[in-house]
């Protein structure tokens, strides 16, 4: 389906919360096209990509070397989480790279950083809301953690309600802030809208598609995971990738009249 004929598909509506941006329907290919462009993009902004890969490779590398000090791995995971929390924040100079191009310009550097303060006040917003969050899965981690067995056997058979417990909680934290942050950042980005009507019109837009929103959550999972398994190196273009598609997705999912410059 082209972007100009998407048929408006919405589960919320304006309340006294805030406003939302309505947002299109969305086809199950949808998530691979994003990626084919998010491509594009970063082989056409070579100096942008290794700029952000390397920060969201070496903040990963830097929380596992410092927790590695304590001794105490079992608390890895839990800070790991809370570097993916903030990562769409992180990824607003991606977003900036990807609109220039859709604007026929090529993006600086320079002009990604300063993404950020384009909507400063409520994207820092964003940026403390998702520090609450990671604060409370610290908390979440540390009671979990209190109920990790003193003595394990053999057969680790006592860590399976351990790790189940920590895996779903996690899982559900994670799909919460996918919900609440997968088109917020790209909205306040281009938009001088306050920060409710964004995380409303992210949440409007993930619900309204939410099998092929769980199908992008899933090949985020698996760019996530190929990152781990690869001791985060491969985060220096995958984290990238990911940034650059999720401009496409916002460009896709929520209502606009802008028009791209792509084929």
């Amino acid at each position: 389906m082209s972007h100009a004929m998407r048929k408006e598909e919405n589960a919320l509506h304006d309340n006294e919360l805030g406003r939302v941006i309505p947002c299109n329907e969305l086809d199950w290919a949808d998530p691979f096209n994003w990626l084919r462009l998010a491509m594009l993009d970063l082989t056409r902004a070579p100096l942008v990509t290794l700029f952000y890969g390397i920060i969201f490779m070496l903040i990963p590398m830097g929380i596992v070397y410092l927790v590695s000090l304590t001794e105490n791995h079992l608390v890895i995971a839990p800070a790991l989480v809370c570097f993916m929390l903030v990562g769409p924040f992180l990824a607003a100079g991606l977003y900036d790279a990807s609109w220039e191009f859709g604007k026929g310009r090529k993006p600086s550097l320079w002009h990604s950083i300063k993404a950020i303060h384009r909507n400063s006040v409520h994207e820092w917003a964003f940026a403390v809301l998702l520090l609450v969050i990671m604060i409370f899965w610290l908390r979440i981690a540390s009671l979990i953690h209190a109920f990790y067995p003193s003595y394990i056997s053999n057969d680790y058979s006592e860590l399976i309600p351990f790790l189940a417990v920590g895996m779903s909680v996690g899982a559900l934290l994670a799909l919460f802030v996918f919900t609440i942050s997968a088109f917020t950042q790209p909205i306040l980005i281009e938009r001088k809208v306050d920060l409710m009507t964004a995380v409303l019109s992210s949440i409007n837009a993930v619900w309204s598609n939410k099998g092929v929103m769980l199908l992008w959550a899933g090949i985020i999972f698996v760019g996530v995971l190929i990152g781990f398994l690869t001791n985060f190196i491969a985060f220096l273009v995958i984290m990238p990738l990911l940034g650059f598609a999720t401009w496409h997705g916002y460009l896709d999912t929520i209502t606009t009249k802008r028009k791209r410059n792509y084929m």
